[in-house]
């Protein structure tokens, strides 16, 4: 399983204090009100950041770090993930998983045919969509409705499914 789960990714600066702007990645934004620490992925190292102050604005989540105190500082952070420990989530309810568990799960149907491996997750709003890529290089649509999941199970990386019909015509 990751140990590391993404919550945000640094857009721009805001302002002219050290304060940056936030895309969330992360089902509930207001979560960062919670958060004392964050870690920085800086491509090259995981560097921890104290949050000092949380504002929200349109989509975006707007975050003072102790550590920085201009516009400069944080002027190079553009596109940087922003990372919590998998202690540090909040954790799922009963039949949800993290997406980052999810990709690379080898999916099978139900009577054992392999189909491929999940690479990705489409968030519709209505239901969530996984995108798997079948041995011939075709991708395959799975809407993540309990019609269609039967299981999954982390520890075998397996995701069991049941096809809906026409699904495969597509």
């Amino acid at each position: 399983m990751v140990e590391l789960l993404q919550v945000g990714v640094i857009t721009t600066p805001h302002g002219v204090r050290g304060e940056v702007k936030v895309f969330p990645t992360t089902d509930d934004p207001s979560r960062f009100k919670q958060l004392e620490t964050v870690l920085l992925d800086t491509g090259k190292e995981k560097k921890e950041l104290h949050l000092e102050n949380v504002k929200f604005f349109k989509q975006f989540v707007i975050i003072k770090f102790k550590e920085f105190q201009t516009m400069n500082d944080v002027e190079n952070l553009r596109r940087m993930p922003l990372l919590i420990t998998r202690d540090q989530a909040v954790p799922c309810g009963e039949n949800e998983n993290f997406i980052a568990d999810l990709i690379d799960l080898n999916v099978v149907t139900e009577d054992g045919e392999e189909l491929g491996v999940l690479t990705d997750v489409l968030q519709t709003g209505a239901n969530d969509v996984y995108i798997v890529r079948m041995k011939s290089g075709k991708e395959l649509l799975i809407p993540a409705i309990r019609q269609c999941i039967l299981d999954v199970d982390l520890e075998k990386k397996c995701m069991t499914v049941h096809l809906l019909e026409g699904l495969l015509d597509l």
